[in-house]
């Protein structure tokens, strides 16, 4: 029978073996996690400078191509450039084009407009300019009877140029006055027939005071002779009525001018006879204080195409 002491020592011994084994257990696994984590780290190691190579391959490969795109971008931004200078360039062009266009189609529009207004009607007659014996105006209107003195059958005056005349004298009404119109239209027979009646009474004196046939702005149909009821149609003492005063302050509005004022070198005094300019001329002569002849015919025919504006 064993003793007591022996089997704690064979239980020691046991133990003291199982914990070298256990020790060497843990080494040897110790050992091999440090081998695999060391061919782990290795392996890692590898796959990272792999990975890194690539990483800068790759990158170089970008950068490569963000060059590459960077110069084609400037080639572009610089293609883009000159496309737009040469796109200004073109609409410059274009924009004096369509100025050119413009100022032809104003000079052709002008030309049509001067084309259709008659050219004789500003030119500076009496003694001066001559009309022909077959000059018409291009349209004649009878003027109403109210306007006509009682004496008076018809009288006649330029067709586009009425409402401005027709405009005076209903203003004049509004204004408390009773206008007459003595003498509009005449044709250059039937001015031949007054100066020739004139020159039979007064002799030379005649023409004073009475145009030649050819001579008369009335053979244009834009003058007028007036008068007021009160004077009965007559002429002479015009100069003394309310209408004349209101003339001198209010015709150029409707285009008129008086041909011969006091002193002019044509005629004598007519403080009754207005002849039609157009409303613009009309009020460039009032304005500086000039009358219609103080102009040179160059300057006056400036506004010929004007004529009939409002």
């Amino acid at each position: 029978m064993d003793r007591p002491s022996d089997n704690l020592s064979d239980s020691g011994a046991v133990k003291r073996k199982r914990t070298r084994w256990a020790l060497l257990f843990v080494l040897l696994l110790l050992f091999s996690l440090g081998a695999f984590s060391g061919s782990y780290i290795y392996t890692m190691k590898i796959d990272a400078e792999e990975e890194r190579v690539q990483y800068e391959s790759e990158l170089w490969e970008l950068g490569f191509e963000l060059s590459k795109l960077q110069r084609e971008n400037r080639d572009l931004m610089e293609a883009n450039h000159n496309l737009r200078e040469q796109l200004e360039e073109e609409m410059q062009y274009v924009d004096s084009l369509m100025l050119r266009l413009e100022r032809v189609t104003g000079e052709v529009e002008t030309i049509r407009r001067l084309e259709k207004i008659d050219p004789e009607l500003l030119k500076k007659y009496s003694k001066v300019y001559f009309l022909n014996e077959n000059y018409q105006p291009s349209g004649l209107v009878e003027i109403p009877e109210r306007f006509l003195p009682p004496d008076k059958d018809e009288e006649y005056f330029h067709e586009e140029a009425w409402p401005f005349l027709l405009d005076l004298l209903e203003a004049a009404e509004d204004d408390g006055i009773d206008p007459r119109i003595v003498s509009g239209y005449r044709s250059f027979e039937e001015q031949m027939e007054l100066k020739t009646r004139y020159s039979v009474i007064y002799g030379d004196g005649a023409n004073r005071f009475s145009a030649d046939q050819g001579y008369s702005e009335h053979q244009l149909g834009t003058a007028v002779d007036l008068s007021t009821k009160a004077l009965g149609g007559a002429l002479w003492g015009f100069e003394n009525t309310d209408f004349y005063s209101w003339l001198k302050e209010n015709a150029h509005k409707y285009g008129f001018v008086i041909s011969y004022p006091e002193g002019n070198p044509s005629y004598i005094f007519e403080p009754w006879h207005w002849r039609f300019v157009g409303v613009k001329l009309a009020t460039e002569v009032h304005n500086r204080g000039k009358y219609f002849y103080d102009l040179d015919q160059r300057e006056i025919d400036e506004y010929r195409l004007y004529l009939f504006d409002r």
